[in-house]
């Protein structure tokens, strides 16, 4: 059995090849049920969220820990379990955390293939948490991003994701003033747990694509209703959005955007059945709520790189 930790997962995970693996997960025929949430004590939360095909099954399993942080420890640990189904034989454990944080820069980039421009070289990252890199590495690895404004609440986060995207070559600046950057962008792109709009729909110039992959309850948005009813709308799966995409619900609920009017999805997408960007001065949304296709076609790739 082959165990990869964090590093490797890293090593082995290169963006670009992400996303062709999610193109390949979305064009196959794969099963995922709803996961499993189970409160297994008052401080600890169990997630399981199983995915299979004809050939192989996975398995990540999600610990949040509430009390962790007064420890110093990191509140959420995550695994992955790969099976050969010809056998049923365990072959590989993976770290889920790295995983999970590269698959789901990469679904946005895969949407991103689609729906930027080709020519998007401006973005702006709103939030410089753990997913911030992973996002802008894996726009760049899709469209030719040249320079990056980062917009976030701590200063000193942004000043400091901006000098380690430096050091990759892309102009990167830390900004206080979130107007003026979205308004110079080609791709704008959240990752917050915000639960008030921080991008506005009148700040968009024609051709943006707006990227949103942070707020993940009904309650939360990162946007506000005109970024939606601006756009033309698309999503990973629509059942993942209507159960969780905060921006797409509460602009629903004030009027300005019906469910019936999503583009299309990821599946969609990837099979040819919708086309996508339309025009050079359409805006385009991707909302990403994640799926379990995503960690299962990674863990394959990376199995496979790893033999």
């Amino acid at each position: 059995m082959k165990i990869l930790n964090a590093a490797d997962v890293a090593r082995l995970g290169a963006y670009k090849d992400i996303v062709e693996a999610l193109r390949e997960g979305f064009r196959a025929d794969i099963t995922t049920p709803v996961r499993h949430h189970h409160d297994v004590s008052d401080v600890s939360t169990l997630l399981l969220m199983p995915a299979w095909s004809k050939d192989w099954a996975g398995l990540k399993t999600v610990v949040f820990k509430t009390d962790n942080a007064a420890q110093g420890l990191p509140t959420i640990h995550a695994s992955y379990l790969l099976f050969d189904q010809k056998t049923g034989e365990t072959v590989a454990m993976m770290d889920g955390g790295e995983i999970t944080r590269r698959r789901t820069a990469a679904a946005s980039a895969l949407a991103a293939d689609c729906l930027a421009r080709k020519d998007a070289e401006v973005m702006t990252l709103v939030g410089a948490g753990a997913l911030g890199p992973h996002f802008v590495h894996a726009h760049a690895a899709v469209r030719p991003i040249r320079r990056v404004f980062i917009y976030t609440r701590s200063i000193a986060k942004g000043e400091a994701l901006a000098a380690e995207l430096a050091h990759h070559g892309l102009e990167a600046h830390s900004v206080t003033d979130l107007e003026h950057a979205v308004r110079q962008s080609d791709i704008v792109s959240c990752v917050t747990t915000s639960t008030a709009p921080i991008v506005k729909g009148a700040w968009l110039k024609p051709g943006t694509h707006v990227d949103l992959a942070g707020a993940f309850k009904p309650t939360m948005r990162e946007t506000d209703a005109d970024v939606v009813a601006r756009s033309s709308v698309y999503v990973d799966t629509r059942e993942g959005a209507l159960a969780e995409a905060g921006d797409l619900l509460q602009a629903r609920d004030e009027g300005k955007f019906d469910f019936a009017n999503v583009k299309g999805d990821l599946f969609d997408l990837c099979r040819g059945k919708v086309k996508g960007r339309a025009s050079a001065d359409e805006i385009t949304l991707f909302k990403s709520a994640g799926t379990a296709i995503e960690d299962l076609a990674t863990a394959i790739m990376l199995y496979q790189k790893a033999r």
